[in-house]
């Protein structure tokens, strides 16, 4: 194949793809589709709502567990390292200080949705 057909095919693909995206959609959406929807808020109402407390910490508990697993990933090829003694004890004092304290939140009872 030359490269003028090679380029002819991927232009007469793409331009069809483009026809079948504009063309398969709806043409009428609904009104859920096109009012502005943003964390299950009114967006007609005032933009003083209190946010519940509780939200935010598990959101941040999620990123701190979250964070860990990133920390813990380069794991398996630290153990093959000359001194893989250091390489657990950092890792079990990190295992050792998240679950301390998750242990004190879920007693402190933040993990807990309903009063």
């Amino acid at each position: 194949m030359s490269l003028s057909s090679m380029l002819l095919m991927t232009m007469s693909i793409s331009l069809l793809l483009i026809l079948i995206s504009f063309w398969l959609p709806q043409l009428y959406p609904d009104t859920e589709k096109l009012s502005p929807y943003e964390c299950g808020f009114d967006p007609l109402g005032t933009a003083r709502l209190p946010f519940s407390l509780r939200f935010f910490l598990v959101a941040i508990l999620f990123l701190l567990f979250d964070l860990e697993i990133a920390l813990l990933l380069p794991l398996p090829w630290a153990i093959n390292l000359n001194n893989p003694t250091q390489t657990m004890i950092l890792t079990s004092a990190i295992l050792t200080l998240l679950t301390l304290g998750l242990v004190y939140e879920w007693l402190q009872g933040g993990l807990e949705w309903a009063e």
